[in-house]
């Protein structure tokens, strides 16, 4: 199979449904099929737009949730390097827009995108129009398959559904970085102390100069949000810190693991009213 099927076929790979930690809620999987198009042989491919975003979008419509809600959106291609706004809705299987969003960490939508070889990822929050369409402003700079997860709560039911947009032209896939206990951002390192394997108690130090940075701002209602992507189907956890896990620049969370294998974690926090992101890469073994 060529580069351009691959990632055609690709655009529909499928996100594996887990239960997660506390707060994670469900992981709900749109679409269908199974590849590995990041790590490639051939070192890049072309996207090619229409076939692959037909693909996702077939296999999106066809997906329903076990209480039968659907993530909806015309944006199935992005033009690269170039902000425009990104539209979708949460529909039951009438096709009727959800109304009940409860609030969840200041926001009653939280929208995460990473293209499939785990780069380029962003926490966005969109606002949603009487009609029931959200919309938010979205850059992607490079091309690729990308993976976008609308994580909610309704009810009082944490529910995440993901699918699949393209941004055509030349793909070059990343390898994903060897796991390393330092992640640097803005000016500040931030130190990853988990030595359980994976699974159980993850925690991070914030350092700056040093030394460790003992007045971190809230963010989004808490001082630190993780998100957790399995390498392959990209299984998807979204957590926040323990309760009792907060000190001078350390932030703890409680992650249970679904399986082995590797996972790139994203860690944001805020500090002198910025927000900053870092990225660590780990190995989940027995």
């Amino acid at each position: 199979m060529n580069g351009g099927a691959r990632l055609a076929l690709f655009a529909a790979a499928s996100v594996a449904l887990f239960a997660g930690a506390a707060g994670a809620g469900r992981a709900i999987d749109l679409d269908a099929g199974q590849s590995n198009a990041h790590g490639a042989g051939d070192g890049h491919a072309s996207v090619g737009g229409h076939a692959a975003a037909a693909a996702a979008e077939d296999a999106s419509a066809a997906g329903i949730a076990g209480d039968g809600l659907r993530l909806v959106t015309t944006n199935r291609e992005v033009e690269s390097g170039r902000e425009s706004p990104f539209a979708f809705r949460i529909v039951d299987d009438r096709g009727v827009a959800l109304e009940d969003f409860d609030i969840t960490h200041a926001r009653r939508m939280h929208l995460l995108v990473v293209r499939r070889d785990l780069t380029g990822y962003q926490h966005l929050h969109p606002t949603r129009a009487p009609d029931g369409t959200w919309t938010v402003p979205l850059r992607l700079d490079e091309a690729g398959v990308y993976r976008v997860f609308a994580d909610f709560s309704s009810g009082g039911d944490r529910i995440t559904l993901g699918t699949d947009v393209v941004v055509p032209g030349s793909f070059q896939p990343h390898e994903l970085p060897a796991p390393a206990t330092t992640a640097r951002s803005g000016g500040y390192e931030v130190r990853l102390d988990d030595e359980s394997g994976g699974g159980g108690r993850v925690e991070f130090t914030v350092l700056r100069g040093g030394a460790p940075v003992g007045d971190l701002e809230p963010y989004l209602g808490a001082l630190g949000h993780l998100v957790t992507l399995r390498d392959g189907d990209l299984a998807f956890l979204h957590v926040h810190p323990a309760g009792d896990a907060t000190s001078a620049g350390r932030i703890a969370f409680d992650v249970e693991y679904p399986s082995q294998g590797r996972y790139r974690l994203f860690l944001q926090f805020k500090h002198a009213g910025r927000v900053q992101t870092v990225e660590f890469t780990q190995e989940v073994g027995p």
